[in-house]
């Protein structure tokens, strides 16, 4: 039985990857920024990085484990012109059923924007925002693998334009500890919209088929982690030829194939140092949105990198990152994970 669920999972995966389009292109985009602290500061996608973080498992729900049992992670997130993240999750392991569960939220808002009519009469004020509520599951199968879905419901609201979703999240990852490697494959948000917004058609979720590898060195307190995303579709490169040729790029005579440039669009790299049993420092390195971000003949300083710091007691996690988009632009991202177990009562998982 347990067989014939991966195998359906795997099919699953490979079958949805040809099915979803990429951004720019698709709905709910913002399923795709980083919900909490430490996987920020891994460069904004992770799947495999061994931790006892809950966070990381709202982006796959096969890193749930039975240890995560009520934790309880809260973010923080400020970006600019008053842009706020907030992002809750708790765990909960079943001993009867032999699954860990959890239940999160991601939520952004926007502030308060004047809404007008086309002639530029103010009508009032509106609060546009996004969100995603998800549940998740998560077995263990055999002595290494372990499997998980998340199912999810949508919401996006910007004035009298509204729109909901339905998606699903399917990950596998094998876990060596014996030789201190962990690997994961996800596919994330397949689904689609159940309402479209006003005056629009539907529009496609912005599918992601990831995959990952996270490794812990033997004799050293470090573990690097190298993660492949948007697997489904090689060529991601967008071309403007209009904005370059306003800034003064000029187009070569011919087509170049940018092998390097393409295949590196799809990984990051990260490492992370454990500077004692209580402090973990954290660096990421996404290929993809420095080049997309950086602006041409100016200096781009650390676009694309991104460090974290994460203070580790018994009873709480203290997480914070920060990560770089273009010269001078930074956001910061605040966290903590509570293990509600430890001021209520012992928990049943161990």
């Amino acid at each position: 039985m347990h067989n014939k669920l991966l195998i359906l999972v795997l099919l699953s995966i490979l079958t949805r990857s040809n099915a979803q389009t990429l951004g720019g292109n698709t709905v709910y985009n913002f399923l795709k920024l980083s919900n909490a602290p430490q996987l920020t500061a891994l460069g904004g996608i992770n799947i495999s990085n061994q931790t006892s973080d809950i966070g990381l498992a709202f982006n796959n729900p096969a890193l749930l484990r039975p240890a995560m049992h009520t934790q309880t992670s809260m973010v923080f997130n400020s970006f600019y012109a008053g842009i706020k993240n907030y992002h809750m999750m708790v765990g909960l392991y079943q001993p009867s059923l032999k699954t860990t569960f959890a239940a999160g939220i991601n939520y952004f808002s926007y502030g308060s924007i004047a809404e007008t009519d086309m002639t530029g009469n103010v009508l009032g004020t509106m609060r546009p925002n996004d969100y995603v509520v998800q549940v998740s599951a998560a077995r263990q199968y055999g002595e290494h693998w372990q499997y998980g879905v998340a199912a999810k419901f949508i919401h996006s609201a910007y004035g009298n334009y509204r729109s909901s979703g339905v998606a699903m999240d399917l990950g596998i990852t094998y876990a060596d500890s014996a030789n201190l490697w962990q690997a994961s494959l996800v596919a994330k948000n397949m689904g689609a919209q159940i309402k479209q917004y006003t005056g629009s058609s539907a529009g496609d979720l912005p599918f992601d088929l990831q995959l990952g590898i996270s490794k812990r060195l033997a004799h050293a307190p470090v573990q690097f982690s190298l993660t492949f995303f948007q697997l489904h579709q090689f060529n991601t490169r967008y071309n403007d030829t209009l904005f370059n040729n306003e800034i003064g790029v000029a187009e070569d005579s011919k087509e170049k194939k940018y092998i390097f440039d393409k295949f590196f669009r799809h990984v990051i790299l990260s490492a992370q140092l454990y500077v004692s049993d209580k402090v973990e420092v954290t660096a990421g390195y996404n290929y993809l949105r420095r080049k997309e971000l950086n602006v041409t003949n100016a200096g781009n300083g650390l676009n694309g990198f991104s460090l974290g710091v994460g203070v580790l007691f018994k009873k709480i996690q203290i997480r914070y990152a920060r990560s770089y988009y273009q010269n001078n632009s930074s956001y910061n991202q605040f966290g903590l994970n509570l293990r509600l177990n430890d001021y209520f009562g012992q928990g049943r998982a161990k």
